[in-house]
Formats: structure tokens, sequence, C-alpha cells
């Protein structure tokens, strides 16, 4: 079956006087449209043969994504940072890893465990470079809400179960990572990430607060439990960890400051960190304070061999696995997506699900609960300078050395030299010039950002995220079902069409509206397409007021090259307009459709019921068509004389084309636009 255009190529119509002995203009293309059976290659075949394309080293950079930066990696630029990345990280991983098994209601040496196996795996199978995974809040609370729910924390059983957890979403991770399930990731925007960033940087800082104050606060990832328990404790400050909590700050920003706006003292920026721990740490073990809290005693031992059992548990945590993959999903990629913009790399969503899944399920094996991306320590490998996964291996050997080797020194360790790093990092997190940027630029993504700051700060980080993805969809379906169709004029001297909203000066013909569709026509959006055709048949646009006189459309051009695809309901409301548009003697042209959608239009005989003549190659001839067949439509002709009932007012045809004479306006055939006041 063979599909041809109707179309006028071989004649022009020009901007200027049209006389009327010109020849009838040719209205079908000779060139022909490939055959309806033929069709791309299925989306399984084009993946086979682009595996067979790859070469070795692709296959290896797919397979171990550490390779991309090790066969790249420059020592002499990267290594210092990466050290220090990585053993800052390390070194503050160490009491938040055991604070945070706390929280998930187990002994705290397992939080060591989840923030040393499963950051080396994350390393060789992950794809972003700043990203520094282990136990984090959210889970550790997900993983207490569900379990204790089960079994009591004091027994055997409880510890089990979070192992296996870890081993559930390693697995659920992979999956979603093999099945190339990142495409997911597209709907969030960088306007719901840089919300969902300033509003968490700022619950962090807060939530960091006891150690300055000298007095403990709820655990919270809300903004007003926070600051409630701050003015009630109020009673309790105590002066000491102040100080040298605000001693610390004050010199980690002068040393971020100087390292930004001096080239020659660059290396303060990445430092300033891992000075911070070492000053409050000699400071801590010269002067003994008492009023100033330490990390305290760390658990040695590496962690065995243990394979995860209680397997008939699975049907009781299946739902909580799936809610702490959608964390990672949601929180951790998200974050890691951030940073590699930030940092001008590509990441690969897939991959970097499949690093985590990875990283779970090796972490399983060794004694680790659930672990993923941590927003505070990310945040921290990054301001301290990580250019490489190496900096992820460092953190792993500093927890391994903490493990075995390095407890006494990391005893000593102020939590207000901790937390001082926190919180420097949350105050350059507040991305408040985004905000401003977004305000000035597009109003939609300003609402965005400050629904997800709103939502995180007052409901919660995981809530906040859940709302920021879902406005997201809102809005892309909003304008999927509410897509921009825009009235197209002819720029004077030329054979374009163009918005007559972008180009004022474009010029329109009395008694045809040529639109063009700027989005797939689908089931969501076919009722509104519909609604607007219609406004169009009586002359009617939102945009444009037509003259009384040219309110009557007897031709509708709808050109279609922005439309990707279109869809079986669409079709058939397409059928229904031709037929209403037939009933009031109004023709429907289609214009440059693509093979996609002309294959479509085929096999629903669209094509037959509107008639092959009215599809062309581009709008200019589909206008010089409906010019040519004017007369046919109101019974007469270009040069002939009107009948006694039509004496009355200027037949369509007059209207159309323009007289030599140009002091006869009534006969233009272009309809100038209205000047803007």
């Amino acid at each position: 079956m063979e599909i041809t255009y109707a179309t006028s190529s071989n004649l022009d119509l020009a901007d200027g006087v049209v006389g009327m002995d010109m020849a009838a203009w040719e209205v079908r293309s000779e060139r022909p449209w490939p055959s309806l059976h033929s069709s791309s290659a299925p989306p399984v075949s084009r993946w086979w043969s682009s595996l067979k394309a790859m070469t070795a080293t692709e296959w290896l950079e797919m397979l171990l994504p550490c390779t991309r930066w090790i066969c790249r990696y420059r020592s002499g630029d990267y290594l210092e940072l990466d050290l220090t990345a990585g053993v800052t990280v390390g070194v503050m991983l160490v009491p938040q890893a055991m604070s945070y098994a706390k929280l998930a209601g187990l002994h705290p040496i397992y939080g060591l465990y989840s923030g040393f196996v499963p950051i080396f795996v994350y390393a060789v199978f992950g794809s972003s470079r700043q990203l520094a995974i282990g136990p984090v809040t959210l889970v550790s609370l997900l993983v207490s809400n569900v379990l204790g729910g089960i079994v009591d924390p004091s027994d055997e059983l409880y510890t089990e179960l979070a192992i296996l957890l870890a081993f559930m979403v390693g697995v659920l991770e992979c999956l979603l990572g093999l099945l190339r399930l990142g495409w997911l990731l597209r709907f969030i925007s960088h306007s719901v990430i840089s919300g969902f960033i300033s509003s968490s940087a700022i619950i962090i800082a807060l939530s960091q607060a006891k150690y300055f104050l000298g007095y403990d606060i709820v655990q919270s990832s809300r903004i007003f439990p926070l600051t409630e328990s701050i003015i009630a404790g109020a009673s309790d400050f105590s002066w000491s960890p102040f100080l040298m909590g605000s001693v610390i700050l004050t010199l980690i920003t002068l040393m971020k400051h100087l390292g930004k706006t001096k080239k020659n003292l660059r290396f303060l920026r990445s430092s300033g960190p891992l000075t911070a721990v070492v000053l409050g740490t000699a400071f801590v073990k010269s002067f003994h304070p008492s009023s100033i809290s330490v990390v305290g005693e760390i658990p040695q031992g590496l962690p065995t061999f243990h394979i995860p059992r209680e397997f008939q548990h699975l049907k009781s945590l299946i739902s909580t696995a799936f809610l702490i993959t959608g964390v990672a999903i949601l929180e951790s990629v998200g974050i890691a997506k951030a940073l590699a913009a930030k940092n001008g790399y590509e990441l690969d969503p897939n991959q970097e699900l499949f690093g985590l899944g990875m990283a779970n399920i090796c972490g399983s094996f060794f004694s680790a609960y659930p672990a993923t991306g941590s927003f505070s320590r990310s945040a921290v490998n990054n301001e301290s300078g990580a250019q490489t996964g190496l900096s992820g291996i460092i953190t792993g050997l500093t927890i391994g050395c903490a493990l075995l080797f390095l407890t006494p020194w990391f005893r000593d360790i102020p939590q207000c030299a901790l937390a001082a790093i926190v919180v420097s990092v949350g105050i350059s997190l507040v991305d408040y010039e985004k905000a401003m940027f977004l305000w000035q630029v597009d109003k939609k993504d300003f609402l965005l950002w400050m629904l997800t700051c709103l939502a995180t700060l007052f409901l919660g980080t995981e809530i906040g995220v859940l709302v920021g993805v879902f406005s997201s969809l809102a809005f892309v379906i909003h304008e999927s079902a509410n897509p921009c169709i825009a009235i197209l004029g002819r720029l004077p001297g030329t054979t374009i069409y163009r918005n007559i909203d972008q180009y004022p000066e474009a010029c329109l013909y009395r008694g045809i509206v040529v639109i063009r569709i700027e989005a797939p026509i689908y089931f969501a959006n076919i009722s509104y397409l519909k609604d607007r055709l219609r406004e169009y048949e009586l002359g009617i646009s939102k945009n444009r007021k037509w003259e009384p006189q040219a309110s009557r459309i007897h031709f509708v051009i709808v050109e279609m090259a922005s439309v990707p695809y279109i869809d079986s309901s669409a079709v058939e409301a397409l059928k229904d307009l031709h037929q209403e548009y037939k009933l009031h003697e109004v023709q429907i042209a289609i214009s440059n459709p693509n093979q996609k959608v002309l294959m479509t239009l085929a096999r629903s005989h669209l094509i037959e019921l509107i008639g092959k003549s009215w599809f062309f190659v581009s709008v200019h001839d589909a206008v010089k068509a409906c010019i040519q067949q004017a007369p046919n439509l109101m019974g007469t002709s270009p040069g002939g004389r009107r009948d006694a009932t039509q004496t009355s007012q200027p037949d369509l045809v007059q209207k159309l084309w323009k007289q030599e004479d140009e002091s006869a306006v009534e006969w233009e055939y272009l309809l100038p636009q209205e000047e803007e006041t």
C-alpha cells in the first residue's frame, strides 16, 4: 500500500499579486511514502544490536562503572581531595552510624557494619562520585517501626530480620536497575530536587542543635517539633559546647570562603572539616571539659560472613522493602543526580539503582541493615572536594581502621565539632538564589520549589519528596492534557508559516485557519483539542479576534509536524470532528504528519474518510490547494460571474484572492494582524 501526499510543490503562491489567469496548480505529489508494512526494529532488537556494537572497553565500563574514573584518574589533581573527603566522611560516619543503629533498635556495632562493606561495593558498581552511602535516619526509623511490631528488639530474631530486610531491598533495587526503570527519575524536576535539598538542609542543621546547646532535643524530620523542643529545653543551655561549636563553625566557614576566593588557598576549602575534627579532638584531649559530649567507646572487630536467614518472614517485610526502595529512588538517586549536575558529569539512574542494590545485597552477608545515600554525608563529601569513587573507598577504609585500630582516637571527638561540619554544609545548601531565579524565569517551577520546600519543612522529608514528585507529575499531566495549539500565519515574502503571537507581522488567509498542534494526540487531550478546533470553525480564537466579514471558516489546516504519535481514541475523535465539519461545510486538511502518525491514520481508514487529496507535505501546499478548491466548495470560479443570489455580498473566492488593484481592500485574501496598542 502506498501513501502519497497531495501537494503543489512545483508552483508557488507569491506574496504579491496573484493573477486570475494563473495555471491550475498540481496538487498531488509523486513521491511515495514507504509501505505501511515497513516499521522500525523492535526495542529488543535495537538493544541487542547496540550491545553487539559495544567495544570491550564499553562492556567493562558498563559492568564495572568504577573503571570509568580509574582509567582517567589524575593522582596529582584528585588524590589529595579524595583522601581528605574520604577521611572526613569516615570520621563523620562513625558516630552517625552508631546513633542510627540505636534508632533502628539495633546494637551500635551494626551501624558501623552498614557503613563498611556496602561502601566498597558501591564504589565498584555505583555511578555517583560524591554520594556517600550507609545507614540513614529515615531508613532506621522505618526498620524500627516495622520490626518493633513483629518482635522485641532484645530478641536475636530482630537483628536477623533487619539483615534480611537489607537483602530484600538490595534485590528490589537490582531488579529496578536491570529492568531499566531509572527513567522514572526524569519526572523529578530540578526545582523539586533544589527545594527538597534546601529544606532538608535546614532540618539537618536544626537536628544538630543539641550538640551546640548541650541538651537533648527530639528526633524529627519536621521543623515544628524541633523548634518546640529547642525552646522547651532552653533552661538546660550550656555555654561550653556552644562556644566550641561556634568557633569551629566560624573556622570552617572562613576556610571555605578563603578556598573559594583565593586560588593559592584552594586546599583550605576541602580541609576545613578535617581541621575542625583534629582541633576539636586535640582540645578535648588536652583540657577534658566535662560539659562537652564526645563520641565515646566504639566496639572493635570486622564483620564476619553471615548468610541472611528467617526467610519465612518475607511476606511481613515486603511492604517495608518496597518503601525503603522507594526512599532510595526518590532521595538517594535524587541527591546523586543533583551532585552529578553540580559537578558536571552524567549519571546513569539505572546503574545507580543497581549499585545501591549490590551494596545492600553484599552488605547483608556481612551483618549490615539497609543502607542508602546520606544527604548530609554526601554534602560533606562534595564540599570536602571528592572527585571520584576513591573517596568512598577511603571512607570504607576509615571505618575499617576505626573498627580495628583507631577507636581510642575517635572516642574523644567532640560531638559539637561534627555538628559544626553538618551545619556549615546545611547553610551552603539552602539554595535561595535558585528560588529567586525561578521566580524571575518560570513561576510554575518556583511553585514546585516552594511546595517541595514547605512540605519537607512542615511534613517531613519523605512526604516532602512525595509532594514534590506528585506536583511535578500533576504539572506534566496538566500540560499534556492542555497542549499548546498555535495559529499560524505566513511571513510576508516567504512560504514560511509561524505562530502569529510570536510573529505579529504574519498574515492570515480569510476563510482559512492554519493551526499547529505541539504535542502527542491521545485520549487525555483529545477532548481539549476538539473543543479548540470547534472554536476555530467559528473563527473564534482566544489569541485573536477575526473581523466580522471573515468569521466564517471554510478550511481548517492542521499542521502535524510536532505530533510524535496519535492513539486510537484520538483517531475516533478526528473522525467525529470530520463529520461535524462536513455538516457545516468545513474541509479539514492535514499537513506534514510523520510516518508513524500517517500509518496510524491509514490503518484507521481516516485517510480515505478525509480524502488523500487533503494530505500535504507543507502548510503552503495545503493553503494553495484550499484556494484552488474554494470555487468547487462555493459553486463558483475565480474568473466567473456571481449568481444573482450572491450579489448582495462578495463571494468567498473574491475574499481569498488578492486583486491587482491595491485600492480594493475588500478583496484582499490576506488579513493583516491587529496592531498592538
